[in-house]
């Protein structure tokens, strides 16, 4: 968020704050010490919308670093579930085909930067 002194101000980040983490609007005016109203008037600000969707993104970006950090266990607890002759048949073929979904979303992340380094060259090229 901006600095201090800049037009986006304490109260505004504070309510950043509190609408990452309140059940609802009410909570977060009520945590952010601002009326329901004010909140909401905020919510419709464009510089208010742009540094809310900013904070969103980053907690969505942490919580898939902190997932993809847990690929290795799952896909141990997959391959263990799949070979195991005591699980239930069902129960094998929804890991096994876990699994495969993982290898067709590493393929895809790796089709994605390769896609993404030529369009970067393409657009250095013009």
């Amino acid at each position: 968020m901006k600095g201090h002194g800049a037009k986006f101000g304490r109260k505004k980040e504070t309510a950043i704050a509190a609408l990452l983490t309140a059940k609802n609007y009410e909570e977060a005016a009520r945590a952010t010490g601002i009326g329901l109203k004010t909140l909401k008037r905020w919510l419709r600000e464009p510089e208010f919308i742009e540094e809310f969707r900013r904070a969103r993104w980053e907690v969505v970006e942490q919580a898939y670093a902190r997932a993809q950090q847990s690929t290795g266990a799952a896909t141990t607890v997959l391959q263990k579930v799949m070979v195991d002759s005591a699980t239930p048949p069902s129960s094998r073929i929804r890991a096994a085909l876990g699994l495969f979904g993982i290898a067709r979303d590493a393929l895809n992340l790796d089709l994605d930067t390769r896609m993404a380094a030529l369009e970067q060259n393409a657009e250095l090229r013009r």
